[in-house]
């Protein structure tokens, strides 16, 4: 029988400060979240971050809380029962971080009798610290608790005409009416190094913005080129015409290396600062609103714009739980489950 395992990022079980502790201690001491040697990333996380961050991250989670939970969680769940009422297979749902688990979802599929699962990763483009990690743990899981499972997982979506096209209708019915100058696109970032790492050609990747642009085997597993290429993809469904939009990354934390740039910050700064009164700004590496889409851009990212002489940041809620996604999410699934996908 098959079965589906939705996996999103997590979220903290509350917005109480030991809870959001527990939750960074396991997303931070995740190798391929921060790709240090074990010794010193131990002595990074538990010995200084730990230390300092979870409360102020308890405060801004706070300010993102919905009255159900987590916004991120409530809206997968959401996502999860739609989807599941337009399919005929089971549908679960999981966090690489946090509740439910990895395990959790793959014991409520064994239990339905399920053994060939669809592992469906929430990340449009390929990441070290988002899809490959999912992967890896849901196989370690599969190894030592359900042998007996055969895993199949859903490829990067990024530049799937499906996805393009869902995303686009996303933004184009948010700034239905608005006077927008330009339209930012800004990714979650990871350190440069991620990027080499992912590399399946060990030399292709030289971060210069030239070779995303260029054909090779790397772009399989190069974050930057597939944000690059969804990008590019809706705009040119969308039309836009050439200066009117752009791409950056947030979330950086500098201790950690050099990230991939622009900076998101610096740039919506740059952009009020050099006279834009109207931004818009989309994040498409989020399948669901979370603390970086409502926080980190709904409102600091807003506060600074403003501070620094803009008028408005409109910003672009993901695609989350839309009709159409919804719709497209039911039939890769479908499709699958009656001559499964090409891997």
């Amino acid at each position: 029988m098959k079965g589906v395992l939705l996996v999103n990022l997590g979220s903290p079980d509350s917005t109480e400060t030991e809870d959001v502790k527990s939750y960074l201690d396991e997303f931070l001491m995740d190798e391929r979240v921060i790709d240090l040697p074990k010794w010193f990333r131990t002595f990074l996380v538990k010995g200084i971050i730990l230390n300092t961050r979870p409360k102020k991250s308890a405060k801004a989670y706070r300010k993102i809380w919905w009255k159900e939970g987590s916004p991120l969680i409530v809206l997968s769940e959401r996502l999860l029962e739609k989807v599941q009422n337009k399919v005929s297979i089971p549908v679960e749902l999981a966090m690489r971080y946090g509740n439910p688990s990895i395990h959790f979802g793959l014991d409520a599929l064994a239990k339905k009798g399920v053994t060939e699962v669809l592992l469906l990763p929430l990340y449009p483009q390929f990441a070290m610290a988002t899809t490959e990690t999912i992967l890896v743990l849901a196989e370690e899981i599969r190894a030592k608790h359900f042998p007996h499972m055969e895993f199949t997982s859903l490829p990067a979506f990024y530049d799937h005409p499906d996805y393009i096209r869902v995303l686009s209708n996303t933004i184009q019915e948010s700034l239905k009416g608005k006077n927008w100058e330009h339209l930012l696109f800004s990714y979650h970032g990871v350190p440069e190094r991620h990027i080499r790492k992912s590399d399946i050609t060990k030399s292709h990747c030289k971060m210069d913005c030239k070779c995303c642009f260029e054909d090779s085997p790397a772009h399989a597993y190069c974050y930057r080129h597939q944000c690059e290429k969804t990008t590019q993809n809706v705009a040119a469904y969308l039309e836009l015409k050439e200066g009117t939009y752009s791409t950056s990354f947030q979330s950086r934390v500098s201790i950690l290396g050099s990230w991939l740039k622009p900076y998101t910050d610096k740039t919506v700064e740059a952009f009020a600062k050099n006279g834009t009164k109207e931004l818009a700004i989309v994040t498409p590496a989020f399948i669901s609103d979370c603390l970086e889409t409502l926080e980190e851009i709904g409102m600091e990212a807003a506060e600074d714009f403003e501070d620094n002489g803009g008028k408005k940041l409109h910003v672009i809620p993901c695609v989350n739980d839309r009709e159409d996604w919804v719709n497209v999410m039911s039939r890769w699934i479908d499709e699958w489950a009656l001559k499964e996908m090409a891997q």
